[in-house]
């Protein structure tokens, strides 16, 4: 029975990520250790039948690259956008280069990660070495997104407007959750409607309420896989820590990425496929489970219609 009955589920994910949308993949090149470059992480994509993968690195954005494999590999058919993320090799709070993104077609602007001050505070007592801490550049800037009255700073305000005006999505990045609120509610007054609260399981310090609060505002909320995988040298939440996060949230509002793309570890396809059978085991039916990993993601997006053609082909 055991033979037939794996097969079984195996067919059902092959159906899931029919359609499926990976919004943070950490391939290559990086100046940090990665097991998969951008086409290759598109190649196995669309052999698997995804909608979309978003890359992201923590020290450029990778527009020029997505563009350049979308013109000379027209026969991959997943979509590869791709984001930038505000550290200090793009310069911080530089809106030369989100605008930049934007007219590239970048999706996502995600707030500062390992120049975050909570970054660095977490990486003090971290249980395990973030991939991307590097010695080969100069040491971190701390790039602060508060003023010291607790107010957003203006130069975050100038990045929020652009993202406003490009209808980009936002992501909380290595924020602290306090200062997540604080710049989601700036955002969302001066007209962001794409909010993404990243990994709140892990670095940024979220409680479920916290979860709960910043869905019921209409952020999505974005988990990482390779966080609660077993056998994943990331993992540092169990099963049932996922659970309780969706139902914080609620699986209308949540969103499942591999975050993935390190040398050492699954890659994002196996990380995909192991989280959408983690997912199963804790009870989720495939419908609920192709919202978490497809259709709410292209709701977050706003490209609904790379999933009708994915699962149309």
């Amino acid at each position: 029975m055991t033979g037939p009955a794996n097969s079984d589920v195996e067919q059902r994910i092959d159906a899931l990520l029919k359609g499926a949308i990976d919004p943070h993949v950490h391939s290559g090149p990086s100046i940090a250790l990665r097991g998969i470059d951008h086409l290759e992480l598109l190649q196995q994509a669309s052999e698997a039948g995804f909608a979309a993968v978003v890359t992201k690195d923590h020290d450029y954005s990778g527009v020029m690259t997505a563009a350049l494999i979308r013109k000379h590999h027209p026969e991959l058919k997943t979509k590869i956008y791709s984001s930038i993320v505000l550290n200090n090799v793009v310069g911080g709070f530089n809106p030369y280069a989100v605008e930049h993104t934007a007219a590239m077609g970048g999706k996502i602007v995600w707030m500062p990660t390992l120049a975050a001050e909570n970054h660095l505070r977490w990486q003090e007592s971290a249980k395990w070495v973030h991939p991307a801490s590097t010695e080969k550049m100069r040491p971190v800037t701390v790039i602060p997104v508060l003023n010291g009255d607790k107010t957003v700073r203006d130069d975050v305000k100038e990045v929020l407007d652009i993202v406003a005006s490009n209808d980009m999505v936002l992501a909380s990045g290595h924020l602290h959750v306090s200062e997540t609120w604080v710049v989601f509610e700036e955002a969302q007054r001066r007209g962001v409607k794409r909010l993404v609260f990243t990994h709140p399981e892990d670095i940024v310090d979220a409680s479920l309420n916290d979860v709960k609060g910043i869905a019921a505002m209409g952020a999505f909320v974005e988990h990482s896989l390779c966080m609660f995988l077993e056998g994943c040298k990331f993992k540092s939440r169990e099963p049932e820590d996922l659970r309780n996060q969706i139902e914080a949230a609620g699986v209308e509002q949540t969103m499942l990425c591999s975050d993935l793309g390190q040398t050492g570890t699954f890659s994002p396809l196996d990380g995909f496929r192991r989280g959408i059978r983690l997912c199963m085991d804790l009870g989720y039916d495939d419908e609920q489970i192709r919202k978490m990993i497809s259709t709410n993601t292209a709701r977050a997006m706003g490209i609904e219609a790379d999933v009708a053609a994915a699962r149309a082909n």
